[in-house]
């Protein structure tokens, strides 16, 4: 029999209508109804006592799956980056990455655009996405030949996948950790200067104008790219980019006592840079908000900030820091959740990511104001390297539901 879920008295946050007080009854795996409406017999019924119920998150540009983090941070979705071992460049390892969260997860594999991440020859993209593949992407490099971009564009275009690409320039970085500015200055730091990002972003958006493919820049952290891409949308290309909250809510003044959990990639940028983020979220330049979850463990981290590893263990808190734009009324809930869930689900051609019925039931029932402070020691996260261990935050998920099926 199939089960009937009937969730009321609720705040229902949904992209696509906004915001109102109602219910949404789940029948199987798909949403049947959402707002008014008559509660069959024999179905469950959960009153959600006035909290927020929303679209659960789809986190696009994910490193390592890592269940207890995405289930306590709303998250049933994931974009999983090619950068595996090993990296997901042929069929079977693409069929088995989409696989092996079922039944608690929904995995969408990046596949690999080049062969090894190589940034040389091109991967077999349409052998890939029959495999499971929703979008091919660099990884977190960047192609250097122009040639094999605007090929990977083309071919990617054509299959109608999305290429979802790392925005540095690797000649200027080099062996850089930190973004060249006063604080990499102080702290002795091999530094890079910011615009490396927007000399990537410049190149990519035109070859994706000129070929008519879709580009998704994983991370946009400076103000230069910002004005880039929001000068490309108006042009009509098809381009979408995202952002963690470790750029939105951070500068490079995060790394001022060596501490390695603000190892980032892309390193944090100045603080001007940080308000144009911000900027950038408002104005609706940025469409994604992701966690960028990597997280590392001890051998990784407690090391010299220069040979430590890059990544944050987001997943757990990104619900929780994203809020914080809502109560800074930088977004509206709805907005937001446009953003953590509906335009990345959109990104990988999934869909979810909204309440209307026929969608799954991709659930997430939260209490935007109850208090807890992040403690990288108590993660559920296999690592618990967050920049923002101690900080006093709101936001818990109550319930979580993925494809009707309850998860927390």
């Amino acid at each position: 029999m199939t089960r009937t879920i009937a969730l009321l008295n609720a705040t229902l946050v949904c992209p696509d209508a906004g915001i109102w007080k109602g219910g949404v009854l789940i029948a199987g795996d798909r949403i049947a109804a959402t707002g008014t409406f008559a509660v069959p017999e024999g179905a469950e019924t959960i009153d959600c006592k006035g909290k927020l119920l929303a679209p659960a998150i789809v986190d696009l540009g994910v490193f390592a799956i890592d269940l207890p983090a995405f289930h306590k941070g709303g998250i049933v979705r994931v974009g999983l980056m090619p950068d595996q071992r090993p990296v997901l460049d042929n069929p079977g390892l693409v069929q088995r990455a989409a696989l092996i969260g079922r039944p608690d997860l929904w995995i969408h594999p990046i596949a690999a655009a080049t062969r090894g991440l190589a940034g040389k020859d091109l991967a077999e993209m349409a052998i890939n996405r029959e495999a499971g593949a929703r979008a091919v992407g660099t990884g977190a490099g960047w192609i250097a030949d122009s040639g094999v971009m605007r090929k990977v564009l083309a071919y990617a275009g054509d299959l109608g996948l999305t290429v979802i690409a790392h925005a540095e320039d690797a000649g200027i970085v080099g062996v850089a950790v930190a973004t060249a500015g006063e604080t990499a200055t102080r702290m002795g730091l091999p530094a890079a200067p910011a615009i490396a990002e927007p000399l990537a972003i410049a190149r990519d958006l035109m070859l994706t104008e000129e070929t008519g493919a879709a580009l998704h820049i994983r991370q946009v952290t400076t103000a230069a790219g910002f004005d880039l891409v929001r000068a490309a949308k108006r042009r009509g290309v098809r381009v979408t980019c995202g952002i963690t909250p470790a750029h939105l809510f951070l500068s490079d003044i995060a790394m001022s006592d060596f501490r390695t959990f603000a190892r980032l990639s892309p390193p944090l940028r100045s603080e001007n840079d940080r308000r144009a983020a911000q900027l950038a979220v408002a104005d609706g330049t940025v469409d994604v908000l992701c966690s960028g979850h990597d997280p590392q463990g001890p051998e990784e981290k407690r090391l010299p900030f220069a040979d430590s590893a890059p990544g944050v263990a987001g997943a757990e808190t990104l619900l929780a820091l994203a809020l914080g734009l809502v109560r800074d009324e930088v977004v509206t809930i709805d907005r937001l959740f446009a953003m953590l869930a509906r335009n990345p689900a959109k990104v990988l051609g999934v869909p979810t990511g909204t309440l209307t019925a026929g969608a799954p039931a991709d659930l997430v029932l939260l209490d935007e104001h109850a208090p807890w402070r992040i403690d990288s020691d108590q993660m559920a996260a296999k690592a618990g390297n967050t920049p923002f261990d101690g900080l006093p935050v709101q936001g818990k998920v109550l319930r979580l539901f993925k494809g009707g099926a309850v998860l927390v």
